[in-house]
């Protein structure tokens, strides 16, 4: 019998559509499934949608729907954005499905009549997207410590569920567990900021919004976000309070690892172990907590304005390659960076060049020298040994690395199992073999020992790029190897490849992508700022740019719409057709930007690099020579026309604000 291995993903909140950055976890989590398939083991893999709260509600009542017709619609665009990029899951559950809202009021009330949740009141301050509560002290800046936005005082009647009441069992858990939490620096986040410092007691209702499960024996209530979303793990395979629980439950539970972002790590290695130890129910195995898909520096956000979506991604890429691009863009204990550049030039690096040239140049020459027919020649030479070697030690090594959730790592290997083979044509020169009649048999061999690390890579490659390898088992016309046997070199006999080889990866005109690019965040941007019926012909002022002339007197209100702050400059280059331009990276605070400045024919760049300079950072941004800049460098000018850049007269750290 077939062991089990449970996995899900944090379900996705339905306030819109995910970005790339929410998609990464569904495809993380996928390749996972899929590799444990592969393995052998029976897999049941849940995702799903998290949707209520106060923040749906208000974005329902302002987009003039119910909460439910606004949670459908965009229920609807999480479960095809998952299809699209390829997600294997088993369960899709939704916190609206009746199962799950009828358990969860079962939850809430057995946690209640058992003395664990208690009614009080709740003063302090709410952050809306977050769905949290926090104390003065917990405020940074005044503004919510887990996203920066602004909070609200807020006071209510609430339940609370007594936490502290559990800490010790559950620091006990974490000391018998050391792998409960990857990685380790997750689990000492929650150790020194949370356990140690003392729980306080967590808000599981409110009475202020409608949006919700009702608490059925105080219907003014609804149970609050956590104690709602993260039972979703346990009644979504079945699970019933009342000990009448489903066969899959009882096969399942409890998960193998829950695979969540590391911004939801408290929630799921402190509040839901200690819902299931108040339950009386086995605590999940492992809790693998993954690192954030930055862009340009920052965490993506639709209110800056530097969202990539997953499906424009696949429009332009392909699914697999979207997946291989995430998939290797984040390394275990790091964030992941991403942008359409890098996307292209992995695409081009390691699908186009390492790849997908290998499989080419092996059919390809499979054709030419042997009419397609493949078989070995039985003539071998020290640097097969060689090759084979790393092609049977590939599976174990990737298996291993799956086995600690480094999912780049683990592709890594099978990469240079193909980088391995591309140097093996170098070194064994199948064209010069070729030319001589006596080596034919030599040369059956090097394209025999070529295709048998193409299957065998390929296999192993299948649950990260699951259309690629079916399609090069197709162009090579063999089935793709078993996990039992991916570590035996040497087990085909005779195939012919296809005469027509299709191109799995060709290589990507970045210019001429990003073109295409820009022109669609362009027209997005046009939609969104300006509605058609607003639209209107308006006479641009004549206005130089540099105007000397006094100007009118302002309030200071219309100065305050300024934004000014201090950029550090990290790099600086000119603008290729500009004489006056210079396109500068600069770093603000923890974002990163490009700002392009017409200060070319006063500094150099190098002049520039390492300075720390006064900039406008609430511009709308602009394309300037077919480059976007966001932001504006201030400088001064004199009646002569001279330019001089405005810097802080002692050192201050970038981000800085300026007033």
């Amino acid at each position: 019998m077939k062991d089990k291995f449970y996995l899900t993903t944090a379900i996705a909140y339905t306030s819109g559509k995910p970005h790339i950055g929410n998609t990464y976890e569904a495809i993380l989590a996928d390749s996972v499934a899929r590799f444990k398939r592969y393995q052998g083991y029976d897999v049941f893999f849940q995702t799903g949608t998290d949707e209520h709260g106060q923040k749906i509600e208000e974005k329902a009542q302002a987009s003039g729907k119910t909460p439910k017709e606004f949670v459908d619609g965009v229920a609807d665009v999480i479960k095809n954005i998952w299809d699209l990029v390829g997600v294997s899951y088993d369960k899709f559950i939704r916190t609206t499905d009746e199962y799950h809202e009828k358990q969860v009021q079962k939850i809430f009330k057995k946690l209640y009549e058992q003395g664990d949740i208690y009614k009080g009141s709740y003063e302090g301050w709410y952050c809306t997207p977050c769905e949290s509560f926090w104390t003065e002290s917990q405020l940074v800046d005044g503004k919510c410590p887990d996203c920066g936005r602004e909070v609200k005082k807020s006071s209510e009647e609430a339940y609370f569920f007594k936490m502290s009441k559990y800490a010790d069992r559950l620091m006990q858990y974490y000391d018998e567990h050391p792998e409960f939490i990857l990685p380790v620096s997750r689990k000492n986040e929650m150790v020194n900021n949370f356990l140690k410092p003392g729980l306080q007691d967590l808000c599981v209702s409110r009475s202020t919004f409608k949006w919700g499960i009702p608490v059925d024996f105080d219907p003014k209530h609804v149970v609050y976000v956590w104690l709602d979303a993260l039972t979703n793990y346990i009644t979504g395979i079945g699970y019933d309070v009342d000990g009448n629980n489903d066969e899959k439950y009882n096969k399942l539970w409890p998960a193998d690892v829950h695979i969540i972002g590391k911004d939801i790590i408290r929630f799921h290695t402190i509040y839901w172990p200690i819902f299931l130890m108040a339950l009386g129910v086995p605590l999940p195995k492992k809790v693998y907590g993954h690192g954030w898909l930055l862009q340009d520096g920052g965490k993506m956000s639709k209110s800056k304005g530097n969202v990539i979506y997953a499906d424009d991604l696949v429009n332009f890429f392909g699914r697999d390659a979207v997946r291989y691009f995430v998939l290797t863009a984040m390394p275990q204990d790091n964030d992941g960076l991403v942008s359409w550049e890098a996307v292209i030039e992995t695409v081009n690096s390691d699908l186009a060049n390492v790849y997908g040239n290998l499989v080419s140049r092996t059919i390809a020459m499979s054709n030419k020298y042997f009419g397609g027919e493949v078989c070995d020649g039985k003539v071998y030479e020290e640097v097969d040994a060689e090759l084979k070697n790393v092609v049977k030690a590939t599976r174990d090594k990737v298996a291993a690395k799956m086995d600690e959730y480094k999912i780049a790592d683990a592709i890594e290997e099978i990469i240079n199992l193909f980088r391995r083979a591309n140097k093996y044509i170098d070194e064994t020169m199948p064209w010069a073999l070729a030319k001589d009649e006596s080596k034919k048999d030599r040369l059956k061999t090097v394209l025999y020992n070529l295709t048998e690390s193409i299957v065998i890579g390929t296999s192993l490659l299948k649950p990260y790029l699951p259309d690629t390898a079916n399609k090069v088992a197709e162009m090579i016309g063999v089935e793709l190897r078993e996990y039992e046997v991916a570590d035996k070199f040497g087990l085909i006999e005779k195939i012919k490849v296809t005469e027509k080889p299709e191109i799995l990866f060709a290589r990507i005109d970045a210019e001429k992508v990003m073109d295409k690019v820009n022109a669609m965040i362009e027209e997005r941007k046009e939609k969104v700022e300006v509605k058609p019926e607003e639209k209107k012909e308006e006479k641009k002022p004549d206005v130089k740019l540099h105007d000397h002339s006094e100007k009118e007197p302002i309030e200071i209100d219309d100065f305050a719409k300024v934004q000014l702050k201090i950029a550090l400059v990290t790099a600086c280059e000119k603008v290729e057709k500009s004489k006056k331009l210079l396109k500068l990276t600069v770093k603000v605070g923890e974002e990163t930007r490009t700002v392009v400045s017409g200060i070319a024919q006063f500094y150099s760049p190098e002049q520039l690099i390492g300075k720390k300079l006064a900039m406008i950072t609430n511009l709308k941004p602009c394309k300037l020579c077919g480059i976007v800049s966001e932001g504006m460098i201030v400088c001064a000018e004199d009646n002569d026309g001279n330019i001089a850049y405005l810097t802080p007269e002692k050192d201050i750290a970038d981000g800085s604000q300026i007033f």
